[in-house]
């Protein structure tokens, strides 16, 4: 078994961005230092998303980003795919035969606002009433009518060293926007963050700060190679999150977050769990713990809490 995986050429798909480029790179050294004998060729796939300039939801929503990368994991064009946890569809709207065969640890899951250069320091409650907000999530867009009222969340699309380009040039449509700390620190602009929000009051991204290696669930070769990699109590975290997503079975509208926390001592997993009024009304929110080995089934108690409290009409997302 060891000179058959150690022969054959591990061919790795990734988006063409900076950000993807930088967590690839990041992965491909770890793959390459623990197997010196094992070829990883780096194929760029360019999505439907990263062309469609629009909302996402007309053309699927996240599945725009993932349906060509499952294309050809599928069909044998590629070993694996790399991606951020927090960009990939609930797993109830993923093409089946794909699994998670690697978690690189969880960098910081926190959101930031960003301002444009030259603008002054500011918070979110400093920002003047109407000041408009670009975000490209539900999620963000919902907590900023929940708890700014007065601003004024505004869609936006672009990868993100190109959204900050626009933001500075006033092309970008926005007044200020918000980002992801981790995505920014990729990028070696973490700089840029004029407020890092509180994730007790600003509710994490499900996936944020997470990147996943996914290879065909038939293909026990590469998954062999695969699981060595994996920082393990990120995978339990990720394990719970996506268990309530896919219990929870959002879309692509849907304004939830979903996020654990893996207790070292204890070996726990603490699941938060929220589903936000698009509008900006009260939100469901729920917490449950479990034994770490049971991650999966400690989200899918949390999504199931969710569900009983009444969160159906409040995951259909606006109509």
């Amino acid at each position: 078994m060891i000179s058959t995986i150690t022969a054959r050429p591990v061919r790795l798909g990734t988006r063409p961005s900076p950000m993807a480029m930088e967590q690839t790179g990041r992965f491909a050294d770890l793959f390459r230092d623990r197997y010196p004998k094992t070829p990883l060729d780096i194929v760029t796939i360019t999505s439907e998303g990263d062309r469609h300039r629009g909302p996402l939801s007309p053309i699927g929503g996240k599945d725009a980003f993932t349906r060509s990368a499952d294309a050809r994991l599928l069909d044998g064009q590629v070993e694996a795919t790399i991606a951020c946890a927090k960009d990939l569809p609930g797993p109830h709207d993923r093409a089946p035969g794909i699994t998670v065969g690697a978690v690189l640890p969880r960098e910081d899951a926190r959101d930031v606002l960003v301002l444009s250069a030259g603008h002054p320091p500011a918070t979110l409650a400093d920002l003047p009433p109407g000041t408009r907000v670009g975000t490209s999530a539900p999620r963000r867009a919902a907590l900023l009518r929940a708890l700014y009222p007065e601003l004024v969340p505004v869609p936006i699309r672009g990868n993100a060293d190109t959204r900050l380009s626009g933001l500075d040039t006033g092309t970008l449509g926005v007044d200020v926007m918000i980002a992801a700390l981790a995505g920014l620190r990729r990028l070696g602009l973490a700089e840029r963050a004029s407020q890092i929000l509180d994730p007790a009051h600003w509710l994490p991204a499900s996936g944020a700060g997470i990147v996943v290696i996914e290879h065909r669930a038939d293909d026990p070769v590469t998954g062999h190679l695969l699981a060595p990699v994996t920082h393990g109590p990120t995978r339990i975290m990720l394990d719970a999150e996506r268990a309530a997503l896919a219990t929870l079975r959002g879309n692509c509208l849907t304004a939830a977050s979903v996020h654990a926390i893996h207790d070292p001592v204890t070996e726990s997993v603490t699941v938060h769990a929220v589903v936000l009024d698009p509008a900006g009304g009260t939100p469901i929110r729920t917490t449950t713990s479990g034994p770490a080995t049971h991650a999966t089934r400690t989200g899918r108690h949390a999504g199931r809490q969710l569900l009983d409290a009444g969160a159906t009409a409040l995951l259909r997302g606006p109509s």
